[in-house]
Order: structure tokens, then sequence, then C-alpha cells
């Protein structure tokens, strides 16, 4: 994607102004609401690194963060996760929060069995959270965690829990097998959708008139010249249609599904950008005008 920022060593430096922008020693960082689709470098970069804030962006994967060996703390609210997984290697990891995530493989919360120094986890906002048994299997899963979900967990809690381990593992797998069977149908979908997007603005190409044409050299027939006809009588209005399209956009029923936040985040970042060069055209023609005024004033 043309505009997703990248984490670079010049982003992570603007963000260091507290460590006097040096990025080796770096105990924390704030990297939120930066639009970020991938983690990386930062396991390369910051290896002091104790608290990473990375919430609120587009991250679909937990990745390249095995390295941090001191990260005490890992913000990845409100982002694509789907998986708990690569995490083994942050030893020192006490605090995980990804609340509000798309993590529905209740299962792989086991892979934090390794991070025996994991005290509080946050998972509020996950489809896996619905799933019956929830907060039993995790109890007993992580034996290690002091709180889930900001409730507390309590010795005769965790006894009880682990004693059902096995019922609650049986019963979470049949629940994950069910949810993933939606999501592949989800993501079908959404891919179905996307290529039905991307078809309709080939199709979409302006002719010399200002209107639509697949292709302006293509014989005539007479259903499109009354077609045509039509049109020049009833010429369309761009921004009528334009805000047609918008309307359907934003009422058109949908799943809540990391396609569906990604869809919608790169529309809105479409419009940002078109509104932008709308603005510079404008600009650029208006100093075009001034120019000509003060030529011909000077002539």
């Amino acid at each position: 994607i043309g505009w997703m920022l990248r984490i670079t060593e010049d982003l992570i430096r603007r963000r260091a102004e507290h460590n006097e922008c040096e990025i080796f020693s770096l105990e924390e960082v704030s990297l939120h609401q930066q639009d970020i689709e991938r983690i990386e470098h930062l396991d390369r970069w910051c290896k002091e690194l104790r608290i990473l804030y990375l919430q609120n962006n587009l991250i679909p994967r937990i990745e390249n963060v095995g390295r941090l060996k001191k990260l005490e703390y890992l913000n990845l609210a409100l982002n694509n996760i789907e998986v708990i997984e690569n995490l083994e290697g942050c030893e020192s990891l006490q605090k995980l929060d990804l609340t509000v995530n798309f993590v529905g493989r209740l299962s792989s919360v086991e892979s934090l069995r390794h991070n025996i120094h994991l005290r509080e986890l946050f998972l509020v906002g996950n489809p896996c959270t619905q799933f019956e048994g929830y907060r039993q299997f995790v109890v007993a899963a992580l034996p290690q965690l002091k709180s889930l979900d900001r409730t507390e967990i309590s010795r005769s809690e965790r006894i009880q829990a682990s004693q059902g381990l096995e019922e609650a593992r049986r019963r979470v797998a049949e629940q994950e097998q069910e949810y993933l069977r939606r999501r592949a149908e989800e993501k079908e979908e959404a891919r179905r959708k996307e290529a039905g997007v991307e078809e309709e603005k080939k199709e979409r190409k302006p002719g010399f008139d200002g209107r639509w044409y697949t292709d302006i050299n293509n014989t005539v027939s007479p259903e499109s010249e009354k077609e045509n006809q039509e049109l020049n009588e009833n010429p369309k209005n761009p921004e009528e249609d334009e805000e047609q399209r918008e309307r359907e956009f934003w009422h058109t029923p949908c799943s809540f599904t990391p396609e569906s936040r990604l869809e919608a985040y790169r529309h809105l970042e479409e419009k940002r950008r078109a509104k932008e060069n709308s603005r510079s055209q404008t600009v650029g023609f208006l100093c075009r005008s001034e120019i000509t005024i003060c030529l011909t004033g000077i002539n």
C-alpha cells in the first residue's frame, strides 16, 4: 500500500526526543496511531526496550519482537491481530494488552506459557472472549497470570480451572474450529469484494466528454447511442455520483473483521489524498492566474 507508514529509523528518532533522539539505548517508545501495518526493525535497533506502545494501528501479526529480552510491557490494543505468537523470546514480559483485536484462535494463548513473568493479560473485545469456558481455559493454561481482563485471579479460581482444563480445552477446540470456518468464509467474501471493486475501477475510464466508458473506440450500439443521448439531455453530476458512492460505502452492512477495518481505513485515506490533490491543483491554478495577471500588467 503506497501510504502505509513503515517503522523507520527516522520515525523512532522523532519519538525518542526524551532520550535525546538516541534509539539504541531507548527503553520506552510510543508508536501508537501511526497507521503501521507491520512490526519491523525494533528488535534490532532498540534492544533495551522495556515499554512498547503500538496501539491503534493496522498490525495483523505479532512478529520481530523476539529479541527484545528486556521488554516488560507490550501494548497492541486496537489492531488486526488474530493469533498470539512469536513472544517466546520476550523473557521479561509482564504485561500484554491485546484489547479489541481479532484473536479467535484461543488455543494460541498457550504460547504464552514460556513467558514465566507474565502477570497481566488483556483480551477484552476479541472474538475468543465469547467462547464458552474462555476464562477458565486461559486461567488454567497460564498459571503464572495474576490478572485477566483487569480481574484478579483468585487461588480458588485457579485450582478449579486447572482441574477442568482438559474438558475446557476440548470445548475451546470445537468452538475454535467453528470460528475458523466462519473466518475462512469472511476472507473469501472480502477477496471477492476487493476483486469486484478493482474490476469496477478498471471499467470506469474517463471519456473525452467527462463521462465513463470501458473503451471509447468501440462501435456504438443503438442501445448505447440511446443511453448517450439520455446522458446528454440529463448529464450526471460527478459530485452527486460521488456522494451516492459514499453513502453506499458507509451504509452497506458488513461484518466487523480485519478486512473491513482495513477497507474503511483505505477508503478514508483515498478520500483524504483526493482532497489534498484537489487543494494542490486549486492552489497551482490560482498561482498561475496571479502570474498571468502580473505579466499582463507589466506588458
